[in-house]
């Protein structure tokens, strides 16, 4: 059992919604200071000024019903526990993101890869 004093899932959740509504800041905020961000297709980005790179133009190329949800659960893989989401990218394409977090609920690392469409 986690001993978080923080809800990971809620954490996500507001990521979600920060991206959805297209703020930028709230987003940025729910990040550490170091925090990286590895893309299956565009590479590694860390720290805020990476990560608001990134993020900025995503966030401003977004298709309307760019970061539905599709699923959310906890995640056990890897050393501690974290998040898996499943929505929809900016793009439209199918995402699988894992969220990994501080002591104090920001997000430390994230992964993300394009999922595959159901047949």
């Amino acid at each position: 059992m986690s001993n978080c004093v923080f809800d990971p899932i809620a954490v996500v959740l507001d990521w979600l919604d920060a991206c959805r509504e297209r703020r930028l800041s709230d987003l940025l905020d729910l990040y550490d200071s170091k925090a990286s961000f590895r893309c299956a297709c565009e590479g590694l980005y860390q720290g805020s000024e990476e990560l608001t790179n990134y993020w900025s133009t995503r966030l401003e190329r977004a298709v309307p019903y760019a970061f539905s949800l599709t699923d959310v659960a906890a995640d056990d893989e890897g050393v501690e526990p974290g998040v898996a989401l499943d929505y929809v990218a900016y793009d439209g394409t199918p995402v699988h993101m894992r969220f990994r977090f501080t002591m104090t609920g920001k997000i430390a690392a994230s992964i993300c890869s394009r999922t595959r469409k159901a047949a």
